[in-house]
């Protein structure tokens, strides 16, 4: 939940109380650095192991080896 309203989150923090629900705070200041790391890792992300859905394309020709479709040959 984001708000820029403390006494509206001050509310919600109250009634959550009453309710016995458990909040938790978190920060989301984010840095320049720290996004650049972020989109490094996301850009360069390599698979430890084999898919666990197996081979796309050979899904997709198990599925459509009854059609002609162009350029499959």
């Amino acid at each position: 939940m984001k708000s820029n309203n403390e006494e509206k989150i001050a509310k919600v923090l109250a009634l959550a109380k009453k309710l016995n629900i458990i909040v938790e705070k978190k920060e989301s200041v984010i840095g320049k650095n720290d996004r650049e790391a972020i989109r490094h890792r996301i850009l360069n992300f390599k698979a430890d192991g084999p898919s666990p859905f197996g081979d796309a394309a050979e899904w997709e020709r198990k599925q459509r080896k009854d059609r002609v479709l162009p350029f499959s040959e």
